[in-house]
């Protein structure tokens, strides 16, 4: 199964999610400067990394195709809340079993038994909403 798309920068949209620096980001804005008489448009890309936060910004000719990430957005339920700001999910189709890092947005809010969205993306798991 292939985990990752290309598409072209200019057309990416705030709310997209890329691979910047092998590392999936959400994209927070996308600028494109005007082309000079005999130069490429640019485009600048500002990204808040999916699963450490950090932001990230690219320069690039607009015309230019970057990765984008395919997110799989699945359901779990909370089995455990366990120490480190770790929990213990359970995938409600295919009943398997394993642990994520809470976001620290998110601690102190997570209950046992409770559903929850996840997002996996190349292979990493991060808590997305509450349900």
């Amino acid at each position: 199964m292939m985990t990752v798309t290309k598409q072209v920068i200019k057309q990416l949209k705030p709310g997209q999610y890329v691979l910047i620096e092998g590392v999936p980001c959400k994209v927070v804005k996308v600028s494109v400067s005007v082309a000079g008489k005999h130069g490429a448009a640019k485009a600048r890309l500002e990204a808040v990394g999916l699963f450490d936060g950090r932001q990230r910004s690219i320069v690039k000719p607009a015309d230019e195709e970057i990765e984008v990430p395919i997110i799989e957005k699945k359901t779990a339920q909370v089995l455990a809340i366990l120490p480190n700001n770790k929990a213990q999910l359970m995938d409600l189709q295919t009943f398997e079993t394993f642990e994520v890092d809470i976001p620290p947005e998110k601690q102190g809010k997570l209950k046992t038994g409770e559903e929850i969205q996840y997002f996996d993306v190349l292979g990493n798991k991060t808590i997305e909403e509450l349900k």
